[in-house]
């Protein structure tokens, strides 16, 4: 339990303080936000060479929105009611045509016609997901201050390489993938808006002096450490005598501000308001803001994949005080959270609101493959004394106690309504192509053949649809479209021949999403996440909605309950791969729905990690 500290914290030496942008903490939100990261040099050129995202053709995204509405319908009776609203939106008296002349105007008069929405409504409220490691390599010191060291000096490597322009881009055999996203991976955090939108904020473009400071977190207690000094990147054993005197100088509890991060965006914007109204504490926030990333080093000990898991999504939790302590010592809204335990297992937590988890996930990918690698070049120690790691301690007032109490507990209640199950096939990739299948579309296909008998066995029909996103990347500024699972095929096969047909309607379904080619980027009816989860920021006027005019007459079809169904994401669905991966995944979006996460990449497994809610029959589902 944290021991009750006075209002004011001594600090061990006097903290500088430079002028601090008051409204770049506590809003308005600038209009121009995501014009504060600059680009990085070698990827500038993909603004002229990638083509925009296009308008899809209207009468093509009716007909493939009917198409995905037939399997979810309850009756033929209400298919039938639906398809007359979708035929009346789509006709030439219905005002489908007026809102995509609109739509098209919008696209030819900016760069992309989908962000701006896109980011407020679909990414603005909430955050993703948490990658496990494998252990710390034989040939490195196995301790947790080495596991940190070796993150970090990673990390800033990757870091330096990107900044100077010597990562490439992303690519399939088919050209380039947009890398504007990677401008959000380091120096820059996400903040709370009071005003309802989030922002984020980046300090890429500040004077070299003042990046590559690392935020270290050890028993709620923030710690910056310059990783690099005088434009070198300080050597692994450096890192390390460094975060072990993190560890040797943190031996009690401190408050736990980390935990408001976790809270409910309008909450946390009105407490991060507060606490920026102290110049020392805006100093803080200004502090992990602008650093690198950040390096959470948590006291769990996890073992087996289920705690290793639930360790990296929210920390331990304390049912005899319903007390989330694990995420005190977090600051989730870093797009880059390393975390590290006491046992030396780690992982990442991300947050994904202007950077999809790819980047990510190859960031730590490589990362990874370096420190793997014997050859490795780990640094070489300066003969110059380096400065001590310096502590930042908040000044907590009683309305911040207040507010963290209040944190911590709701923070617990969501985490411990949560279930979660984990499963490794006897089979991979190499025995799944031997049949001629896609391995994405057989695992999907055993996910949506899971779910039907599930809903078969408690007597059930769909109340949603399966949500699994494809990348838009090879769009300039392109991030993701809804490939809608669930089709008549995928809900019939129980023989080779339906499961090859309903396959092959996947990978379409999957290659059309890749090309923008979907129904809810283009209709937005519906948020991709349920409320439940979001702030209150999303408004019943959205994507081809929010063409209307004031006063005009919300049209039929978005008030339709199928239509309205198919966007509810039961089954929220995606996959990534690493070798270095052995859990990954995040929450389900809804509450009478699950979140599935899935590797293929492996020649002898699938993985799959599903979530839920504990009322939600989890293990049946997995079994």
């Amino acid at each position: 339990m944290l021991a009750r500290l006075p209002p004011f914290i001594v600090r061990r030496r006097p903290l500088l303080l430079r002028k601090i942008y008051m409204p770049s903490l506590t809003g308005p939100r600038p209009v121009d936000w995501k014009a504060a990261a600059p680009p990085i040099p070698n990827f500038a050129p993909q603004h002229d060479s990638l083509p925009r995202l296009p308008v899809p053709n209207l009468t093509a995204t009716l007909d493939r929105l009917k198409t995905s509405l037939l399997p979810l319908a309850h009756s033929e009776a209400e298919f039938t009611d639906a398809a007359k609203k979708i035929d009346a939106f789509g006709s030439h008296t219905g005002s489908g045509n007026l809102l995509q002349s609109r739509l098209l105007q919008r696209a030819s008069e900016r760069e992309h016609w989908l962000e701006e929405w896109w980011d407020n409504l679909g990414y603005l409220g909430y955050r993703d997901s948490a990658y496990g490691f494998d252990g710390q390599p034989a040939h490195l010191p196995q301790s947790p201050a080495a596991r940190a060291a070796g993150l970090a000096r990673g990390a800033l490597v990757f870091r330096q390489k990107l900044l100077s322009g010597q990562v490439g881009p992303d690519k399939t055999k088919e050209g380039q993938f947009c890398m504007d996203t990677y401008r959000w991976m380091f120096d820059c955090c996400r903040i709370p808006g009071l005003q309802g939108l989030d922002w984020s904020v980046s300090h890429a473009g500040s004077k070299v002096d003042d990046l590559g400071h690392i935020i270290i977190v050890r028993r709620n207690r923030f710690w910056k450490l310059k990783g690099v000094v005088n434009g070198r990147i300080l050597s692994m054993t450096e890192l390390e005598k460094q975060i072990q005197h993190i560890y040797d100088s943190t031996t009690e509890e401190y408050p736990g501000v980390g935990v408001l991060t976790a809270s409910n965006r309008d909450v946390w914007a009105k407490d991060h308001a507060h606490l920026a109204a102290n110049p020392h504490n805006a100093h803080i926030l200004d502090t992990i803001h602008s650093s690198a990333f950040l390096v959470s080093l948590d006291t769990d000990t996890p073992s087996s994949p289920i705690d290793h898991s639930h360790s990296l999504w929210h920390g331990s939790l304390s049912p005899s005080t319903s007390d989330a302590p694990g995420l005190k010592n977090r600051w989730v809204d870093k797009p880059v959270e390393f975390i590290v335990f006491d046992n030396a297992r780690a992982g990442l937590l991300g947050e994904h609101s202007v950077m999809d988890g790819t980047p990510t996930a190859r960031m730590c990918d490589e990362v990874l493959d370096w420190l793997a690698d014997p050859t490795f070049d780990l640094g070489t120690p300066s003969a110059s004394p380096l400065p001590e790691p310096e502590p930042l301690d908040f000044v907590i007032d009683d309305t911040t106690r207040t507010a963290i109490d209040k944190a911590s507990k709701a923070a617990y209640e969501l985490a411990d309504s949560q279930s979660m199950s984990y499963h490794l096939t006897s089979y991979g990739k190499a025995a799944i192509k031997e049949f001629r299948v896609s391995p994405d579309s057989w695992a999907q296909m055993i996910i949506q053949l899971a779910y039907a008998r599930l809903l078969r066995a408690r007597g059930l029909k769909r109340e949603g649809g399966t949500y699994e996103a494809a990348t838009t990347r090879r769009y300039w500024k392109g991030r993701t479209e809804t490939i809608r699972v669930v089709t008549s095929q995928s809900d019939a096969f129980d023989r080779k021949q339906l499961f090859d047909a309903a396959a092959k309607g996947h990978i379409a379904l999957a290659k059309a999403a890749g090309t923008g080619e979907g129904v809810d980027r283009h209709m937005l009816g519906e948020p991709p996440l349920s409320s439940w989860r979001v702030s209150c920021m999303l408004t019943s006027k959205r994507g081809l909605k929010l063409c209307l005019k004031e006063g005009e007459p919300v049209p039929e079809l978005y008030n339709d309950p199928l239509y309205k169904r198919s966007g509810n994401w039961v089954l929220s669905t995606s996959a990534i791969f690493s070798d270095h991966f052995p859990v990954y995944g995040w929450g389900e979006v809804v509450p009478e729905g699950f979140g599935v996460a899935y590797m293929t990449g492996y020649d002898d497994r699938l993985q799959y990690t599903v979530t839920s809610r504990k009322e939600m029959p989890n293990q049946e589902f997995m079994d």
